[in-house]
């Protein structure tokens, strides 16, 4: 994690407790070290921004600091809610726990109206969510995607058949059966589909394609219109 989406992170973890929260608390939450969490307050202090505490007792965001009100309006509201609902079905536990952080941080940001509509519990999206691929691990993917990073992995394909692919991902898409891997594959010189649920292992290549991630995308975009077109035909 960034340092200034740390930040950041560590300004809501406060606003939202209702007690002290201590360093270990706050590095344990955000997977860093009690050091880190330490320099961080101090920079935060720094920025005059009211933090107080100590060591070993906590911390607490003094009132009246506030970030810009999120206004939305209740279809707004309530579009937001549905969304982060759909995400408990996406089988990705990296979503879904983020998915449960943006619903606390619009809660602590909305005015009490809105506030109430989030806690309503009265929209839900329910089916069975697809089990988490055994060989892969879809948070690594969404990374290679932001860092634009070659994965290298084992595949087997519908036949059974086994082969070992370097791949460019440039989207995820998530099915209520499974996730698909959209990749500029480098064996096949071109964008392929890659089921996840077949991946048998995967690996970042620590090689990039950086810069290259929107033109692939649009080359895959452009290649559903010519589908459309194929069809219509």
């Amino acid at each position: 994690m960034r340092k200034a989406s740390r930040l950041f992170e560590i300004i809501q973890i406060l606003r939202l407790a209702r007690h002290p929260v201590t360093a270990a608390e706050i590095a344990a939450r955000l997977e860093v070290t009690v050091r880190s969490i330490y320099r961080d307050i101090a920079a935060l202090q720094a920025m005059r921004v009211p933090v107080e505490g100590e060591r070993g007792i906590g911390y607490i965001l003094r009132p009246g600091f506030d970030l810009p009100p999120l206004m939305f309006s209740i279809e707004e509201t309530e579009a937001v809610v549905l969304a982060l609902a759909l995400l408990e079905r996406t089988g990705d536990a990296e979503l879904q726990a983020a998915a449960r952080r943006v619903g606390d941080k619009i809660a602590g940001a909305v005015p009490p109206p809105l506030r109430q509509t989030l806690s309503a519990r009265a929209l839900h999206a329910w089916g069975t969510a697809p089990r988490q691929p055994k060989g892969i691990d879809l948070a690594a993917v969404r990374r290679a995607i932001r860092d634009e990073e070659t994965l290298r992995i084992d595949y087997r394909d519908e036949y059974g058949r086994a082969s070992e692919r370097t791949v460019r991902p440039i989207a995820l898409i998530y099915y209520s059966e499974t996730a698909n891997i959209v990749a500029w594959c480098e064996l096949r010189e071109a964008i392929r589909n890659f089921r996840a649920d077949r991946v048998e292992a995967c690996k970042a290549t620590g090689l990039h394609f950086r810069g290259e991630g929107d033109r692939l995308r649009q080359l895959w975009i452009s290649g559903w219109a010519e589908s459309r077109r194929q069809e219509a035909g």
